[in-house]
């Protein structure tokens, strides 16, 4: 006896036949890296307004302040997007030494008394005009860029000299923001240095030990700055301290909760009131939890993850072996620093300050990710059939 077909089957096949029927297209991957960049930057646009309007009004007189600058931001990373993404890729690795050496003298000046900002205790801002610049955020892209060049040029190379120069020079980078004190940027930067290692085919042993003395190293500075122990111990559960160094995970955690499955709505989240201290930039996820809901947060996981696997095909189908490590390792930095975001918002890890790519408040962040991704699409430019497309 025949069985009932269900009605939604033929559509189902119909819609992934549809999909993957797109995805073959030649310029699949660059238009999806354009409209990734396009949401997640609309939302980030979205949510710091609605994060940092009350705030702003109290500062400044205007709702507007914190949002407009992200404005800026965003319009001046736009045509970074724009300009990268049509620049041949072979350009960014003849001036990767040059970007490097910018990168690191840019590190140094930003300590220098008189030239760099300090806010809170920490010194890693230029501020011109109004507008601050975090040397750090271009810093890793630079690492990026010059570490697969000299990575892919000494593919012969096996044992411990593989390693040179480019940890040392990773390890000066790193020293160098620890410095002022930023210790969420530098945990970026040995996240690039360990995702360029991997990419270019280090052996897994070399890793395994640059890994023990990374853990080894964070652990140190943990505990010799009061704030990161207390930061530390709170996420350890070591005491009673909602009123201090977990003050901010626990009105993270109530905010997440508020929203429950759809949200309270755009604007009309509890924390924004002052509640949750720096809402718009290091917790912006949690305003989003709390506004958008449940729903809200997973679309946003989603487009993460979305990134992840465009990146990784974009990596897994060009040809150019600098361009494939720089691509593989720009992806495995934008992601994992969402995930160590989202992560510390909902008390998975200790806080270190790192940004939500796209959508958290800060120019610096949003200029170098867009920067990043413009990476990313000149290389869905490149890929072999997009080439041909392109030529027609």
């Amino acid at each position: 006896m025949p069985t009932a077909r269900s009605p939604v089957a033929p559509h189902v096949v119909a819609l992934r036949r549809t999909v993957a029927a797109t995805l073959q297209r030649p310029l699949a991957s660059y238009y999806l890296v354009v409209g990734l960049t396009v949401v997640l930057a609309g939302l980030g646009l979205v949510m710091v307004l609605s994060a940092s309007s009350i705030d702003s009004l109290t500062r400044t007189g205007s709702p507007y302040g914190v949002f407009l600058h992200q404005l800026v931001y965003c319009a001046v990373g736009g045509v970074a997007f724009w300009l990268t993404g049509r620049v041949p890729v072979r350009r960014w690795r003849v001036a990767s030494p040059w970007v490097l050496g910018a990168s690191l003298v840019a590190l140094v000046a930003v300590l220098v008394p008189g030239l760099g900002s300090s806010v809170a205790g920490a010194q890693k801002w230029f501020v011109v005009g109004g507008l601050s610049l975090q040397p750090s955020e271009p810093a890793k892209l630079a690492l990026v860029l010059w570490g697969a060049h000299v990575l892919v040029a000494q593919r012969g190379v096996v044992g411990v000299r593989r390693l040179l120069p480019v940890v040392p020079v990773g390890i000066l980078t790193a020293g160098l923001v620890v410095v002022e004190p930023d210790l969420g940027s530098a945990l970026g930067i040995v996240v690039v240095l360990f995702a360029l290692l991997w990419f270019a085919g280090l052996s897994g042993r070399l890793l395994g030990l640059l890994g023990a003395g990374a853990l080894g190293a964070v652990g140190v500075l943990a505990v010799t700055a009061s704030y990161r122990l207390a930061r530390l111990t709170s996420f350890l559960g070591s005491g009673d301290d909602s009123l201090g160094a977990g003050y901010q995970s626990q009105q993270a955690l109530y905010s997440l909760a508020d929203g429950g499955l759809l949200g309270d709505g755009l604007g009309q989240g509890a924390a924004q009131w002052s509640y949750l201290p720096n809402a718009s930039n290091d917790f912006v996820f949690a305003i989003l939890g709390e506004e958008l809901g449940l729903v809200g947060a997973c679309a946003v996981l989603g487009l993460f993850a979305l990134l992840a696997w465009v990146g990784l095909r974009i990596a897994a189908r060009t040809v150019d072996p600098w361009n494939r490590v720089v691509v593989a390792t720009l992806t495995v930095w934008l992601v994992a620093q969402a995930v160590i975001n989202i992560g510390y918002v909902l008390g998975l890890l200790p806080v270190t300050g790192i940004t939500l790519p796209l959508i958290s408040a800060g120019g610096s962040s949003v200029i170098v990710s867009m920067i990043s991704l413009g990476l990313l699409a000149s290389a869905a430019r490149d890929e072999p059939d997009a080439r041909v497309a392109l030529r027609r």
